[in-house]
């Protein structure tokens, strides 16, 4: 069955798709295949190739095999297949709407904005091609002529994660793409689709040729088998995987021992500082936002709330009164804002967190229950340094209220992490915000808006364990090799 027909079955069947190798949709050797479940019911949304170590040698061959001619293509054409990509996507935005809500539990709002910021993103990557390919160089030798020249680096593999799927699954590949490497993206066992088969099937309908975009997915617990070619094969030059922090460092190692470039984001401990001269009911509407968007699934949640003591007993009457307003319910009805966390170790990390914290004195504000795996907005307080979740990033609905008496305080609490993602602050004072904001160890830092906040054009990505390199052009850098090419005018003298 093609990828077209598997669109089209009923939402109440399971799906049908296959994998992308040089152009075809086929199955995994052998024909093995896994249940992709619907987070919120557990019923079975799809069928999935469950690949072997075979099916990721096919994908980095035929990606090699692709990277001579993609590289060579002009600009002009180039451009017009990521704009058709872009037209693509927002002509199947309600079908992949739904697909998201049905394979990772995404709710509406979340859903459409991943949709606009990925043709954002394909609209803009459309223009790099026409970016400067380099610069020149003054020498300082009489009649030669530089030129640092920028060129592709060849097969890039991708990793993409499950939660923000489709915005970041377009995100693993665009820029490598645009840069002119070839790719062979492994998208998350969690999302098979929304991070991967549908990159390939918007990329396929958009006319890249056969082979730039490859697309090989394994059953739960089975990575090792791809991941060991993409690792270990001399045609792959790079990586970009988004995803822990835990499992970043574990394929930097692994890309460090064969000299091999990776970037990587990952995993965010995200402060929001609330000054004195705050407005507070935006401050509460940002912080709602920030903390529960998604059910707390996106590396860019707020994870704790530093509020300076004047306003800290009216922020967290309010913000505690507007968590338990928000109801989390099947994410497939438009009218529920957020929906079920994506597995049971998730929903078993979320409870143990607040366990844990509750047993060392902290007291739950508002939430703290679940009903499947849909868990309530939860508030805390009290929380001590020596509860785990003061410190270590939750995937899920959950954040820490704390106040502050002195800036430096804040700035002490906000930087007591080993993360540096992103962060807020909160101020009627637009330049103090921008001056702690230079003191806050944080890739991103937003004056009076949310931690999160992306858009395709910016610098994203973090420092410490949040990752390095960054996204946006900025990625050129990391997808491409600078080569130097000198000209001599004149014959040269050499001293020997």
């Amino acid at each position: 069955m093609t990828q077209a027909l598997a669109a089209q079955i009923p939402a109440s069947q399971p799906r049908q798709y296959r994998q992308l190798i040089g152009g075809e949709w086929v199955d995994a050797e052998g024909g093995a295949t896994f249940e992709d479940l619907n987070p919120y019911n557990e019923e079975v949304f799809a069928h999935i190739p469950a690949s072997t170590g075979a099916d990721a040698l096919c994908t980095i061959e035929a990606a090699d095999k692709a990277f001579p001619a993609w590289a060579a293509m002009g600009a002009r054409a180039r451009q017009a297949l990521f704009l058709k990509a872009a037209d693509i996507l927002e002509r199947r935005a309600d079908e992949v709407v739904l697909i998201m809500a049905q394979e990772t539990g995404t709710a509406t709002p979340f859903a459409r904005f991943q949709i606009q910021w990925a043709c954002g993103l394909l609209r803009q990557a459309a223009g790099y091609p026409y970016l400067p390919g380099g610069e020149i160089v003054q020498s300082d030798t009489p009649g030669v002529f530089a030129m640092a020249v920028r060129r592709p680096l060849g097969v890039v593999a991708g990793i993409s994660p499950w939660n923000g799927a489709l915005a970041l699954g377009f995100r693993t590949i665009v820029a490598p793409l645009a840069c002119g490497n070839t790719v062979v993206l492994k998208p998350s066992e969690e999302a098979p689709v929304s991070a991967g088969l549908l990159m390939g099937e918007i990329m396929t309908e958009a006319g890249f040729p056969p082979g730039v975009v490859n697309v090989v997915t394994h059953a739960p617990g089975a990575v090792g088998p791809i991941a060991d070619p993409l690792f270990e094969s001399r045609k792959v030059r790079a990586y970009n995987f988004t995803g822990s922090s835990a499992t970043g460092s574990m394929l930097a190692a692994r890309a460090g021992k064969h000299l091999k470039r990776i970037a990587l984001e990952l995993g965010g401990y995200n402060p929001m500082i609330v000054l004195k001269n705050a407005d507070l009911d935006y401050s509460v509407d940002t912080a709602i936002f920030a903390a529960f968007f998604h059910q707390g699934q996106i590396c860019m949640n707020t994870r704790k709330i530093l509020v300076e003591r004047p306003l800290y007993d009216d922020f967290l009457a309010r913000f505690a009164a507007r968590a338990r307003d928000i109801k989390a319910g099947d994410p497939s009805n438009p009218q529920n804002k957020i929906g079920p966390l994506i597995n049971d170790a998730a929903l078993a990390k979320f409870k143990l967190a607040i366990e844990q914290a509750v047993a060392k004195g902290a007291r739950i504000a508002a939430g703290g229950n679940t009903e499947g795996r849909c868990a309530e907005p939860t508030v805390l307080v009290d929380v001590p340094e020596s509860a785990p979740i003061h410190c270590e990033e939750v995937f899920g609905p959950v954040v820490i209220v704390e106040p502050f008496d002195t800036e430096q305080e804040a700035m002490d609490k906000a930087n007591g992490t080993d993360y540096g993602l992103s962060a807020s602050i909160m101020t009627s004072d637009v330049w103090k915000g921008i001056t702690l904001g230079g003191q806050i160890q944080a890739g991103m830092v937003n004056v009076n808006g949310p931690t999160m906040g992306g858009e395709p054009q910016i610098p994203f990505g973090g420092v410490k364990d949040s990752g390095w390199a960054r996204f946006g052009r900025w990625a050129i850098d990391t997808f491409s090799d600078l080569n130097l090419i000198t000209v001599s005018n004149d014959k040269r003298k050499y001293p020997l």
